[in-house]
């Protein structure tokens, strides 16, 4: 179905003033670069979730990460956009650290890391492991290889998180106003559609899986309006061509093999049981915190960057007072303006 068509269905619709969250980073910088905001009827707010990883990641967990980084003999092996996330120190990252002459590479899968450490065994390879059901195959795929080959100078310092947890807490927290969800297509690749029915079961929210067009969000947006205007809450999968009901059983088997759920720090969120991904027992040999001893230490002050607000829709990005003024792509102060699929990034590129 082609935009035009569903924004003529959307303003069809009975009007009404609800917000809808999109718990995905991708959607949030697709929602933005498409203009999809504008182009929807007065009343309707779409709000920015806890679905970047990089934003959801805290400072303090990264000021042990950035510890790491300019430790003697250990690499540092992080993803792009890890580069530039700052710590609990405003300038502090793992750019700024190698260019202190720290050691850290950067990959584009955990397989990359594994290769560096094989090809210099002298040296210890710590790979941060950021992402949520959709890299932790990867992640885990990755140290079951480490095994294979027998090396012993590779490790996961896992930041890994599972979204259902998240969103359970971030549902129970004080001034939760979202009416809708639209869901990560590329999360429910792994855990299936299903993943996401407690939404509607238990909540009484209306859920739509969607994929990452355009059209695939206006889609979605569709189905969640035509929900609550019918006051019938339920799951749909929108993204039948890549999600299926049941997901990708042999990806969670890999992850329950090496990965065990803990309880976890969220950016916004705070502490919340069950919500992490660390390695389990018997990977233990791979686990950066247990080889080095990491301790992730209470943040010392608190920041004036609000991307925790951001991320768990208490504001929009421009009503943070940094906003544009001392945070900018150029030199930012918090996650949010850095990752690809930060909201305040995404609004800031595309002036939403």
């Amino acid at each position: 179905m082609r935009s035009e068509e569903l924004i003529g269905r959307i303003n069809a619709l009975p009007r009404m003033d609800v917000k809808l969250m999109e718990v995905c980073g991708t959607h949030t910088m697709s929602i933005a670069r498409a203009g999809i905001k504008r182009m929807l009827p007065g009343g309707v707010e779409l709000l920015s979730g806890p679905g970047c990883p990089v934003c959801v990641t805290p400072g303090e967990v990264m000021d042990a990460a950035l510890e790491l980084a300019s430790a003697p003999g250990i690499t540092v092996a992080a993803y792009g956009d890890m580069l530039r996330v700052p710590g609990t120190v405003r300038g502090d990252n793992l750019a700024h650290r190698r260019a202190a002459g720290g050691s850290v590479e950067m990959v584009y899968s955990p397989m990359d890391a594994l290769d560096m450490a094989e090809a210099e065994p002298g040296r210890e390879f710590v790979f941060l492991g950021v992402g949520f059901e959709t890299t932790a195959p990867g992640t885990a795929a990755a140290v079951l290889e480490a095994e294979r080959r027998g090396l012993k100078n590779f490790s996961v310092f896992s930041m890994l998180k599972r979204v259902e947890p998240a969103l359970r807490a971030l549902i129970a927290s004080e001034g939760f106003a979202v009416d809708a969800f639209i869901c990560p297509g590329h999360v429910a690749v792994i855990t299936g559609a299903d993943g996401f029915a407690f939404l509607p079961r238990e909540y009484g929210l209306p859920a739509a899986v969607a994929g990452f067009e355009p059209e695939d969000i206006l889609l979605a947006i569709y189905d969640l309006l035509d929900m609550l205007a019918r006051g019938s809450p339920r799951l749909v999968n929108d993204y039948p061509r890549a999600v299926s009901a049941k997901g990708n059983e042999l990806a969670r088997e890999m992850i329950a093999r090496v990965l065990a759920p803990r309880r976890d720090i969220w950016r916004g969120l705070g502490e919340i049981d069950s919500s992490g991904l660390g390695l389990a027992a018997q990977y233990a040999d791979y686990d950066a915190e247990k080889r080095f001893g990491i301790e992730i230490k209470p943040a010392a002050g608190k920041s004036a960057c609000r991307c925790g607000d951001v991320i768990t829709g208490r504001i929009c990005p421009q009503d943070c007072p940094m906003f544009e003024r001392a945070c900018t792509p150029e030199d930012p102060l918090g996650p949010c303006m850095v990752s690809s699929e930060g909201a305040c990034a995404a609004a800031y590129k595309y002036m939403e």
